[in-house]
């Protein structure tokens, strides 16, 4: 048996789960099919100089491996990430051409993937220099055979430069970062994530490695790594499941990877244990991509942190005169609201604040970071877990301060990520954590009920989309808050959301202290926030009793008519469906929706004239 059939035959046999179905121990299988894979190709690398017609040199020519089997990473379907490196002296381009279809052939023939190339110590620095991310692959190369000497200097060489380049390299590699996130979401609000894409997935960690490797910042351990190992076991699980290369969780693998991870509870009835099992596979994903994001996010603050304090802060004389002597300049810091300042370009701690003495320290960081736009200092948010905050405890400051926050618009989105990432939002409201990283059952929703309540709050606006009117500081407010609580209700096994939403919307409104009339708007818009769709889909807008019910519906109170819509339009327009322009019609917000949905509502504001 060749090498290579070697290692096909028993890659697979290797990464299977126990014979439970669990799969355990994904850091000693993906160490086992490294092993495997590193001694089959360098029996293959022997075979492959045997076979060729020429002498191979021992030096100037050898393999190595990049990428996850460089790492250490290789999953039960990855593909095997594979370069050639030589000196121009050691073959011409024929034998090279040779030896490496005596390399790659049989890799193929035997039907493993295969990323290959063939370069100098100086084509390999140069795409280093020229390509971000062919840059992080290549700070991992590992020698699997031949001149192992050369691959090692190269290595280092690449490093080397890696290092003295990073300090101008590294708002390109934050805007990698940032493009991704921008393409393909972030992992925890992600009903059929790409776990290797999006924010606070595997590129991600990877990013962070390159980050610590650049000296300007060290990494987190501990419960990152293990966050990191947890999310390779998922990789490992999505690639048994679909029995091919691929990141993406899609629907049809969710049941057997949530089953693979243990998730599944043998006691509850078959469709109940199905949907707990996912319910709670999502809810891991939720923790470890927060885990991974935190961690790229904390260690690219110190690595621009690291950078600014490299530069010169003297004063302008004592740069002229080195021997007049003085004083560093002082930390710059511009108050943004009690206890808060900016430093840096972060929102950040005032010099002396105490969170745990200050139970609004949260809102008034979330509400300065979106307004100010500027981040939250990740060391900041940590402390901010330190504050006192009870959710049955709420002054007219914090009330008004959430409001704003929830007002922030597409700021939104960013922020509330950033507190979430410490639990706050939870604190404020416990009810919220019976949607916090729920996927939605419908195939409508691309996002998890928390993430989808939040944009549809990011799209609401103070000047009604229906009649163009500006709403005063009382309706906005409920319609903010309607925005956020409208899917409360989604709790497993609830048919009607609306109504079980509505229950809880005066309970948690109260908790807070709204007034009364705020309240009573929330609750009746949570609990109608259905009513517009299939008004529009169900009824004839024609119909002088479809216009008048709805008007009843809303205690024939124009305004809320107005929320109502705006809530609907926003509800619609952030479902963030993927299965096609069907879906987006059916359920979505198109121009037909905003049109038949405009038809009932004229028919109420008609009904009401009347």
């Amino acid at each position: 048996m060749s090498a290579v059939d070697k290692l096909k035959a028993r890659f697979m046999a290797m990464s299977q789960p126990d014979p439970d179905g669990i799969y355990r121990d994904g850091a000693a299988k993906r160490k086992a099919r490294t092993d495997l894979a590193m001694d089959c190709l360098t029996r293959l690398w022997a075979e492959a100089v045997d076979a060729v017609p020429f002498d191979v040199p021992a030096k100037g020519v050898g393999l190595a491996a990049v990428g996850s089997l460089a790492r250490g990473q290789i999953g039960p379907s990855s593909d095997l990430d594979l370069v050639i490196i030589y000196e121009s002296h050691a073959l011409n381009d024929r034998q090279l051409n040779d030896l490496a279809n005596k390399l790659w052939y049989p890799l193929w023939d035997s039907g493993l993937d295969l990323d290959h190339s063939v370069r100098t110590r100086q084509q390999c620095e140069s795409v280093t220099d020229k390509d971000l991310p062919a840059a992080m692959g290549w700070l991992d190369v590992r020698p699997i055979a031949g001149d192992t000497q050369l691959i090692a200097d190269t290595a280092a060489s690449i490093l080397e430069r890696w290092r003295k380049a990073a300090r101008k390299r590294l708002p390109e590699l934050l805007d990698s970062a940032q493009k991704r996130l921008d393409e393909f979401g972030r992992l925890p609000y992600l009903n059929q994530p790409d776990i290797k894409e999006t924010r606070g997935g595997l590129r991600d960690s990877v990013l962070v490695s390159a980050l610590a490797a650049s000296w300007l910042a060290d990494r987190p351990h501990g419960a990152y790594d293990d966050a990191v190992e947890a999310l390779l076991d998922v990789r490992d699980c999505i690639h048994l499941a679909a029995n091919k290369d691929t990141n993406l969780l899609l629907t049809p693998y969710q049941a057997k990877v949530a089953a693979m991870l243990g998730f599944a509870d043998p006691t509850l009835p078959e469709g109940e244990r199905e949907a707990r099992s996912i319910d709670d596979l999502q809810t891991r994903l939720a923790r470890l991509g927060r885990q991974i994001a935190f961690a790229l996010d904390s260690t690219a603050s110190r690595a621009q942190h690291s950078i600014t304090h490299e530069k010169p802060r003297f004063s302008f004389f004592q740069m002229m005169n080195p021997r007049a002597g003085g004083k560093r300049e002082a930390p710059k810091f511009d108050v943004l609201a009690p206890g808060i300042v900016s430093h840096e370009g972060e929102v950040v701690l005032a010099p002396g604040v105490d969170p745990a003495r200050d139970a609004a320290l949260p809102l008034r960081a979330a509400v300065a970071s979106a307004e100010s736009k500027l981040p939250i200092n990740p060391a900041t948010l940590a402390n901010m877990r330190h504050a006192p905050i009870r959710d049955s405890v709420w002054s007219g400051e914090t009330r008004d301060l959430f409001v704003r926050l929830l007002a922030s618009g597409s700021e939104l989105m960013r922020v509330w990520d950033e507190i979430d990432f410490v639990d706050i939002p939870g604190r404020w409201m416990p009810e919220w954590l019976g949607i916090r990283n729920r996927p939605s059952a419908s195939a409508a929703h691309r996002y998890t009920i928390d993430r989808h309540s939040v944009e549809v709050v990011s799209r609401l606006e103070r000047v009604s989309a229906a009649s163009g009117r500006q709403y005063d500081e009382a309706h906005y407010a409920a319609l903010l808050l309607a925005g956020l609580l409208h899917d409360i209700g989604k709790r497993p096994f609830v048919t009607d959301h609306a109504a079980e939403g509505a229950k809880h919307v005066p309970v948690i409104l109260r908790r807070m202290g709204y007034a009364p009339d705020i309240v009573e708007w929330a609750t009746l818009l949570v609990r109608e926030h259905l009513t517009l769709s299939e008004f529009a889909t169900g009824r004839d807008p024609n119909d002088p009793a479809t216009g008048a019910e709805l008007a009843a519906r809303v205690n024939g109170d124009r305004a809320l008519l107005d929320m109502l819509y705006d809530l609907t339009r926003a509800d619609g327009s952030s479902l963030g469906a993927t299965a096609g322009e069907q879906l987006t019609k059916q359920y979505g917000w198109s121009r037909w929706r905003e049109a038949v949905v405009r038809g009932v509502y004229a028919a109420a504001r008609s009904a009401m004239i009347e």
